[in-house]
């Protein structure tokens, strides 16, 4: 008889500590349908995704996997708890709690630390020999594995795309970045061929949209050349995420939009240059945002981005500032954060040296209250501004301004109206003081 083994996408809790919900899933996480395709044969496997589902706690499955992305990670817990008095072998993985390992291992029986390609196999083995260890950890020798098991969600209420991963890490060593904290520098890039026989799934699957997953999509011209000559041929669209720093390619730029790229987001984290120094970012140069947003508009590709309040170099003007520039720039869909010290980051460990945590209690941590102590202003008034933000940035007349009432939006009218009614639904979590975010 096969074992039996539930993976879970947990959602985080709101403000008011209640759970996450939407009636849809549209960024569909990739490592639960890559963990279940690396998972023998002789084990049996379910995916549940929190946002959209309830966690049966009553299953009658022998192991439970939790994951544990963002802010997510306080629900995690809490399900590992409830699993564990239920008797059930409890599994804890993803990027935060490979910061926090210890503390991970206080909620489960074993921590996978980093990617779990190289010991997810040694993980269920051992279970079955009764020989289960604290942690597991191996780094990765090459980004290589079989066609993610996106079967087990087809089902579910997702959206009309699906990740496809060109490449995992990245080179940079932004202070407050959890991948640069757990890649060290590196970075590791996928066969074309194997990235193409993805997409190519997907398609089969009846999905005309994907999402390029990689950190640093851009930073290598001739690849990136490569596997977009390749998705041309596919006719799908596509978006991802990459540096800014793509628009100083012209070359590079019009075969990215070429090959059915319609979205770009970028992390410009702030308007500021002394805050982009101060969180380790110093190759990034606020005054070129503008003309080189303007050349990515200008290709056919629109704009998303996703920035931090509350480094060195900010204000409470340079806050103001910034929904200024978003409703200038017209960014389709921006969201922001409050700069956060999270435990095993370098800016954890800055903050901490300086004596500048503000709050203690890292489980109280939801990514919409300052826990530490600004340069420039009080928490208190950070966590204001931050909210005034976005409060100005998703009025109605912004909304309009960066969505319908534009020049483009009769070359692309369902994509404009679609962009306004993802604005109205950020600005309606906002007025309930939810962060909005790519659940």
């Amino acid at each position: 008889m096969k074992k039996k083994i539930l993976l879970i996408q947990s959602t985080p809790y709101d403000s008011q500590g209640k759970l996450i919900k939407k009636s849809r899933l549209y960024f569909v996480g990739l490592a639960l349908p890559l963990l279940a395709a690396l998972t023998p044969d002789d084990w049996q496997v379910e995916i549940c995704l929190e946002t959209i589902e309830d966690v049966p706690f009553d299953t009658d499955c022998d192991v439970v996997g939790i994951s544990s992305m963002g802010h997510a990670v306080i629900r995690s817990i809490d399900i590992a708890k409830e699993f564990k008095k239920r008797g059930k072998i409890v599994l804890m993985g993803g990027y935060m709690t490979s910061l926090m390992p210890n503390e991970a291992k206080k909620y489960c029986d074993s921590v996978i630390i980093g990617d779990a390609e190289e010991v997810w196999e040694d993980v269920l083995r051992d279970i079955e020999n009764n020989t289960l260890k604290d942690y597991y950890e191996k780094p990765l020798t090459t980004l290589k594995y079989p066609t993610p098991r996106f079967d087990l969600i087809m089902d579910k209420k997702i959206g009309n795309f699906l990740p496809v991963q060109a490449g995992r890490g990245c080179p940079h060593s932004c202070s407050f970045c959890s991948v640069a904290c757990l890649y060290k520098n590196k970075y590791y890039r996928r066969e074309i061929s194997e990235v193409v026989r993805d997409i190519k799934q997907i398609k089969e699957l009846g999905f005309n949209r994907f999402l390029l997953l990689d950190d640093n999509i851009a930073s290598d011209p001739g690849y990136m050349l490569e596997l977009c000559q390749e998705i041309k041929k596919l006719d799908m669209k596509w978006m991802s995420q990459c540096s800014i720093n793509i628009a100083r390619n012209d070359k590079l730029l019009n075969v990215v939009a070429e090959s059915g790229c319609d979205v770009l987001s970028f992390g410009l984290e702030s308007i500021s240059k002394e805050s982009l120094d101060a969180m380790n970012k110093r190759w990034a140069n606020p005054k070129e945002y503008n003309v080189l947003l303007k050349k990515i508009r200008d290709a056919g590709i629109d704009v998303s981005t996703e920035m931090v309040v509350g480094a060195d170099g900010d204000t409470l003007e340079t806050i103001k500032d910034t929904a200024k520039f978003i409703e200038v720039n017209k960014v389709a869909v921006p969201r922001f954060y409050i700069l956060t010290p999270i435990p095993g980051t370098a800016f954890f460990e800055e903050m901490k040296k300086e004596n500048r945590i503000y709050i203690e209690d890292i489980y109280s941590y939801n990514g919409s209250e300052c826990v530490h102590i600004p340069k420039n202003m009080s928490p208190e008034e950070l966590t204001k501004a931050y909210w005034d933000l976005y409060n100005n940035v998703f009025k109605i007349r912004s909304i309009l301004k960066r969505t319908i009432f534009q020049k483009r939006f009769f070359k692309k009218p369902l994509t404009y109206i679609f962009y306004f009614y993802v604005n109205l639904y950020y600005r309606y979590q906002i007025k309930r003081k939810i962060t909005p975010n790519i659940i």
